[in-house]
C-alpha cells in the first residue's frame, strides 16, 4: 500500500515561496512507469494540477505555474518537494500530492495539506 503524505507550512506571507514536501512511502518514487504530482484546490474551485516529477526525475508544469514553480526530489529520503514562488492570496489552496500512473489515472493521494497565503 503506498501512502502519501505532505507537509509544510500552513501560513505563508505573499511574494514568499512556498515550500512543500510529499513523503511516500510503501513504493518507491524511482519506480519505472511513475509519475508524482502536485495538485491543489482552492476554496469553491476544482482541482488544478500545478507538475509532476517523473520517475527518471524529468519535470513537467502546468503553464499556468511554470514560471514559478519547482519539482525537486531527494531519492535517499523517498520524497520530493514542490516549490511556488511569488505567491499571492489567491495562492490559497489545499495541496496535494498524488501518484499518477502511465495510463494517466491517478491511484494515491495524499491527505492534502491547507496553505493560506496572507497578505
Amino acid at each position: 500500500q503506498v501512502q502519501l503524505q505532505e507537509s509544510g507550512p500552513g501560513l505563508v506571507n505573499s511574494s514568499q515561496t512556498l515550500s512543500l514536501t510529499c513523503a511516500v512511502s510503501g513504493g518507491s518514487i524511482t519506480t519505472n512507469g511513475y509519475y508524482w504530482s502536485w495538485i491543489r484546490q482552492p476554496p469553491g474551485k476544482g482541482l488544478e494540477w500545478i507538475g509532476r516529477i517523473g520517475y527518471a526525475g524529468s519535470t513537467g508544469f502546468s503553464p499556468s505555474f511554470e514560471s514559478r514553480t519547482s519539482i525537486s526530489r531527494d531519492t535517499s529520503k523517498n520524497q520530493f518537494t514542490l516549490q511556488l514562488s511569488s505567491v499571492t492570496p489567491e495562492d490559497t489552496a489545499v495541496y496535494y500530492c498524488a501518484r499518477r500512473m502511465a495510463t494517466m489515472k491517478y491511484d494515491y493521494w495524499g491527505q492534502g495539506t491547507q496553505v493560506t497565503v496572507s497578505s
